[in-house]
């Protein structure tokens, strides 16, 4: 098993602009629907055939402070993520083949704004309730 930079057990996480959250809550995370914002990379189109996580928190907030959407965006917990299912996009980062049920989702950050450069290094600052709220 994976460990996060505490040593606990990692948990995976997906990060997408504010603007899909409507469509998570309704369809889960499901890269055909990509569309209402660009993704976290700034691609406007799925880069894979799937859904990328995050690998515990300390890879969701590289992800959070990426952001290239053009605006917040929020991080949802991916429940029962199969780790020997995941695949590699070529770049080191993993996604989840197909599509995640939103009954395995849950919002745990939101709103979260673009960082900017005087910014990036503040870490969790602008998301203290992380896992703790019913976001």
């Amino acid at each position: 098993m994976i460990e996060d930079r505490d040593g606990g057990p990692t948990d995976h996480f997906h990060v997408s602009s504010t603007l899909n959250r409507a469509s998570i809550r309704r369809h889960g995370l499901d890269a055909s629907r990509m569309g209402a914002a660009p993704g976290i990379a700034g691609s406007s189109r799925p880069e894979a055939d799937g859904v990328f996580v995050a690998r515990g928190r300390h890879e969701a907030q590289w992800f959070v402070r990426m952001n290239n959407t053009g605006g917040p965006v929020d991080v949802w917990q991916v429940e029962d993520v199969d780790v020997a299912a995941l695949e590699d996009n070529g770049n080191g980062y993993q996604y989840v083949p197909g599509t995640v049920p939103a009954a395995r989702v849950r919002l745990v950050a939101r709103d979260l704004p673009v960082a900017t450069p005087d910014r990036a290094d503040e870490g969790w600052a602008v998301a203290p309730s992380w896992g703790t709220s019913s976001a």
